[in-house]
């Protein structure tokens, strides 16, 4: 049995946050494609930061039974994506986050910041 997308979007936000990931945001985006239901999006300052991220929410969703159906940036490590089906989760470089600008393409999404409390 997997978790709800949008149970596993916010743990995904917690896992980058344990990581100290910046800029975290989980956005919905249910409404407005069949793609995916949630994409989970962060930044860290160097391509190790983007690693230890990375490998952290690959490490910590294994024990929830929850593994990424495909990975692809582990190369450059500038841009991890994360594709768990319903939710993706993407790990950007700060620079490569403002070049893609995933939040503006995206910005009819309801979107939730994830703060260190």
């Amino acid at each position: 049995m997997t978790m709800k997308s949008k149970e596993l979007a916010f743990k995904i936000g917690d896992m980058m946050l344990a990581k100290k990931a910046s800029g975290i945001v989980v956005m919905d985006l249910r409404k407005l494609t069949t793609m995916t239901d949630f994409f989970v999006i962060c930044s860290a300052s160097s391509d190790i930061q983007v690693k230890s991220i990375a490998d952290h929410i690959r490490e910590e969703t294994a024990k929830l039974r929850e593994k990424p159906w495909h990975n692809e940036g582990y190369s450059n490590l500038s841009w991890v994506l994360l594709d768990f089906v319903n939710v993706v989760a993407h790990v950007f470089l700060e620079d490569t986050r403002r070049f893609y600008n995933l939040e503006g393409l995206w910005a009819d999404a309801d979107t939730t910041e994830v703060k260190d409390e």
